[in-house]
């Protein structure tokens, strides 16, 4: 559709986002019978695991919660995760005739007229009654700042940018980071480099044994205290600890997975610590984790003193109109699935309130579309309560 960018597209409820959280918005938006577009500016679905690198196999994955109303069923454990998840976005979003425009890049959600959202992008504006925000961490990877980090001669990336452990052979690598993706590059990268170092601020804790029903809610709440009180989210992983696995047990034994203390400052030639210990590297690869990808909310003022957005259930406490979908305790992939049902919920009740002034009760149904009975063949791994997400 060809329009100018000064006149936006009304509709009830934009998503920005089409990952787990947006795809799963979107389904339940479809089931209310409300206008909505879907915004996603990845080149073609899979969200962010499109992008992750090659030898991030299907298997390796800590779990993957099939998207509502279709079940992951069937994929090679061996195949990238990328691959695999990717084609199941996709085959997703045909069932359910989604229809995400893509790709598109959202750059400003503003205040418009007569209490509605404009939304400005990159294939022109719309203007909405209701906003999903559904863009995840992926596009903000944490970058830590260390004295002398510019005089590094070697190169330094980030796990956004990891090509997987072959351009890594015969070099020195200082991993810096403390969750699940430095400990995988880690147990990748030794099968080749010269020598690898583990650097993290504080010492890692193993968690040996089964992760239930019961711990994975003692987790998610203390991710959701944080963002009541307006604090930025900290991963789940950051309160569920690092998984043992055989793979890990071995890797400790070997010495692999020795942590070493955040290093004082970075040289031409690696890294100095403040007892005078040095250590020379090739590479220093920064699985130092995500931020929040929020910046085009910035115009309506929602963060709080603290620095994150503070919201109850879904909903940005200072705009009810907005809904933050996989932020905070619903940023793993069970969490986005019932998150998206939730902010549709909420989103009924207002546009309810403003078309006729009288509130909707909360145990108010949604229509339930015929159910699909035509299988996709791919995988779902056994469902974990509180996956732990990839950083």
């Amino acid at each position: 559709m060809m329009r100018g960018a000064d006149v936006p597209v009304d509709v009830d409820v934009v998503v920005i986002g089409a990952g787990q959280a947006g795809l799963s918005s979107a389904y339940h938006l479809s089931r209310a019978g409300l206008d909505h577009v879907v915004l996603d500016h990845a080149p073609g679905p899979g969200g962010a695991w499109q992008f992750r690198w090659p030898s991030l196999t299907y298997g390796k994955v800590h779990g993957m919660h099939a998207l509502p109303g279709m079940e992951l069923t069937g994929a090679d454990p061996l195949q990238p995760s990328s691959q695999v998840i990717g084609e199941y976005f996709a085959a997703y979003e045909d069932r359910f005739d989604l229809r995400v425009r893509r790709p598109v890049d959202v750059s400003a959600v503003r205040e418009g007229d007569a209490g509605r959202l404009h939304v400005e992008t990159s294939a022109g504006s719309w203007s909405a009654r209701a906003l999903v925000n559904a863009t995840g961490t992926w596009d903000r990877p944490f970058w830590p700042c260390y004295p002398g980090q510019e005089t590094f001669r070697g190169r330094q990336l980030h796990t956004a940018s990891y090509p997987g452990p072959q351009e890594f052979a015969g070099a020195r690598v200082i991993v810096v980071g403390g969750g699940t993706s430095a400990v995988q590059h880690l147990l990748e990268i030794t099968e080749v480099a010269a020598g690898t170092t583990w650097v993290t601020r504080r010492p890692p804790v193993f968690r040996d044994g089964n992760f239930g029903e019961a711990e994975g809610r003692a987790a998610v709440a203390l991710v959701d205290d944080r963002v009541r009180r307006g604090l930025p989210p900290q991963s789940v992983v950051s309160v569920t600890g690092l998984p043992l696995n055989d793979a890990v047990r071995a890797g400790l034994a070997s010495g692999v997975l020795a942590r070493r203390p955040a290093f004082d400052r970075i040289t031409a030639t690696g890294a100095v610590w403040a007892d005078g210990s040095r250590v020379d590297a090739d590479v220093i690869l920064w699985a130092t984790g995500f931020r929040a990808a929020v910046d085009h909310l910035a115009p309506l003022h929602l963060r709080e003193p603290g620095g994150g957005i503070r919201v109850e259930g879904t909903r940005a406490v200072r705009d009810e109109r907005v809904h933050l979908v996989g932020y905070g305790p619903s940023a793993s992939t069970i969490g986005a699935n019932r998150a998206g049902g939730a902010a549709v919920r909420e989103i009924r009740r207002l546009l309810a309130r403003e078309r006729t002034g009288a509130p909707v009760p909360a145990s108010a149904p949604m229509p339930v579309p015929a159910p699909v009975p035509v299988p996709v063949p791919m995988p779902v791994p056994a469902p974990v309560p509180v996956p732990v997400p990839v950083v």
